[in-house]
């Protein structure tokens, strides 16, 4: 798919992060107050907020993968 998209998609360097619904951010929010383990959905919104960050190649690319993957929406520049 990263592939697919590095040659045929539009170029990473255009887009710049994901969109923050919210749900990421209550879900861990929450599991920090029932003292409950939520490990992958933290990491997930920890990345989705460094995506955010000038120059960061790598998280754009995961934005782009989400977007084609599961049609998540991306800010473009």
């Amino acid at each position: 798919m990263a592939a697919t998209r590095a040659t045929d998609g539009p170029d990473p360097v255009s887009y710049t992060h994901l969109e923050d619904s919210g749900e990421g951010r209550w879900t861990v929010i929450e599991a920090i107050d029932l003292n409950v383990s939520a490990p992958v959905i933290t990491e997930s919104l920890m990345r989705r907020i460094r995506s955010r960050e000038q120059n960061n190649f790598t998280d754009r690319m995961l934005a782009i993968m989400r977007n084609e993957f599961g049609g998540h929406a991306v800010k473009k520049d």
